[in-house]
């Protein structure tokens, strides 16, 4: 009996890591593949009903697991509409206009260096944008548990109404870590040690 159970433990030790306990099945988006969808409709121009339904239709949410949207279509009624993509008070995440540049020619390396014309200054990214009709976006997603890249292109657009899109994620990870340098604060000061 005890070369078997000896037998069963150094084959136990010997799988692999995916094969020794079930893992979760998280649902990640499929890289390089190019999706539409419509945000609709500007999430601070709702009605009282559809306010009460989180988020609703109007952000893109890139997984399931994820903690939160990775960009919100906003504006409120009658306003000029905005993408933003800090929703949570940790979020740091940033988005920058390529302007008219393909979709399908982009790749992730390219999100710190497209210019459309030699006398165009490097892209300016910042928290939000406006929304420009058949302009693609570079998003850098940063939040606690979450890190990317996708593009996306302004398909079609109704001020407050509907914000048609395509895009591409080139890179997403959730990142659920054990180690964490503790004290963060947004309004916290630097001392000198």
């Amino acid at each position: 009996m005890k070369p078997l159970f000896l037998a069963a433990s150094v084959f136990l030790i010997t799988l692999p890591p995916a094969l020794q306990s079930p893992q979760k099945n998280f649902d990640l988006p499929e890289l390089h593949k190019i999706r539409q969808t419509t945000l609709s409709p500007s999430y601070s121009c709702r009605s009282k009903e559809n306010s009460q339904k989180g988020y609703g239709t109007t952000a893109l949410f890139l997984s399931k697991d994820s903690s939160g949207p990775e960009l919100l279509f906003e504006g409120g009624c009658g306003s000029r509409d905005h993408l933003d993509v800090n929703m949570a008070g940790s979020d740091m995440s940033l988005i920058a206009d390529l302007g008219r540049v393909k979709l399908e020619d982009l790749r992730a390396d390219q999100a710190f260096n497209v210019r459309l014309n030699s006398m165009e200054p490097l892209l300016k990214f910042t928290s939000e944008a406006q929304v420009e009709l058949g302009h693609t976006y570079a998003v850098l997603v940063n939040k606690a548990d979450e890190r990317g890249l996708f593009y996306f292109t302004i398909t079609g657009y109704l001020q407050n109404e509907r914000l048609d899109l395509r895009y591409s994620v080139k890179e997403f990870r959730l990142t659920t870590t054990t180690a964490r340098s503790p004290g963060f604060d947004w309004e916290k000061k630097s001392t000198v040690e």
